[in-house]
């Protein structure tokens, strides 16, 4: 069908959806249902998150201000990390075959929207990884020159309460904007014929209609990315799990 008003249906913001506030939950079972039926592409992924975040701990063990940047970037650029565990979900959902290499394929049909946003993503961790050690320069007393003194510094003497506090609310402000931009922006990019842009809206839109939902989804991505660093090995399995719930995540809020 002819379109009316002669706009390309590529910008044009799709409807988003309310939903409850428990649904974080079910979007976590059909995540898990996902990874169950497809576990060895699933776990692939989660072995390569695994060696990553590995590689972000060995790298950074005995520099404080890369490590807290690093740890915390990875939430940043995690949506576009997980996109082949979106297109494992696609697939799974349309009854396609959805091994690894399936969703290597996939990702290369959408390269190049992906290639845009990780851009964008990339371009925030570089400015907050400068910005981190900006933060500690000005208000960290201790001399950071290991995890060991700087934890001790942090949780113990309370020695650098304004160091915590300035660091949580400008990095919490940079994490709520890049969350609201991105938490179902890739799933779209990968289900649909549209540009990053657009995509950034509809998210912004969803996660503002359902702000209280969107706040206890972001809360159990946080959790849950945190024991896996914690324990490294839960990473194989909880990485996953949250890609694919992600990908449900989508498809409950965007029409």
């Amino acid at each position: 069908m002819d379109n009316p008003h002669g706009a390309d249906p590529r910008f044009q913001l799709p409807q988003v959806r309310r939903v409850d506030n428990a649904r974080p939950f079910a979007w976590l079972r059909r995540g898990w249902a996902d990874m169950r039926d497809n576990l060895p592409a699933s776990l692939s992924y989660g072995l390569l998150f695994a060696a990553a975040g590995a590689f972000i701990l060995g790298y950074a063990t005995g520099l404080p201000h890369l490590f807290t940047a690093a740890i915390s970037g990875f939430f940043l650029v995690g949506p576009v990390a997980a996109a082949g565990l979106y297109e494992i979900s696609r697939r799974h959902d349309r009854g396609e075959p959805a091994s690894f290499i399936d969703s290597l394929r996939g990702l290369s049909t959408h390269a190049d929207h992906l290639l845009y946003f990780g851009a964008f993503l990339a371009f925030v961790l570089l400015g907050w990884e400068r910005l981190s050690a900006l933060l500690f320069a000005s208000f960290y007393p201790g001399d950071a020159s290991g995890l060991g003194s700087f934890f001790l510094d942090v949780f113990l003497t309370g020695a650098s309460a304004s160091f915590v506090v300035w660091y949580l609310v400008i990095g919490g402000a940079i994490a709520a904007v890049v969350f609201a931009l991105s938490a179902v922006s890739v799933p779209m990019l990968m289900d649909r014929d549209t540009d990053v842009v657009t995509a950034m809206v509809a998210s912004a839109r969803a996660v503002g209609a359902n702000f209280g939902t969107m706040a206890l989804w972001a809360l159990i991505i946080v959790v849950l990315i945190a024991v896996g660093f914690a324990t490294m090995a839960g990473m194989i399995v909880l990485l996953p799990l949250l890609g694919h719930a992600s990908w449900h995540a989508y498809k409950d809020l965007v029409e």
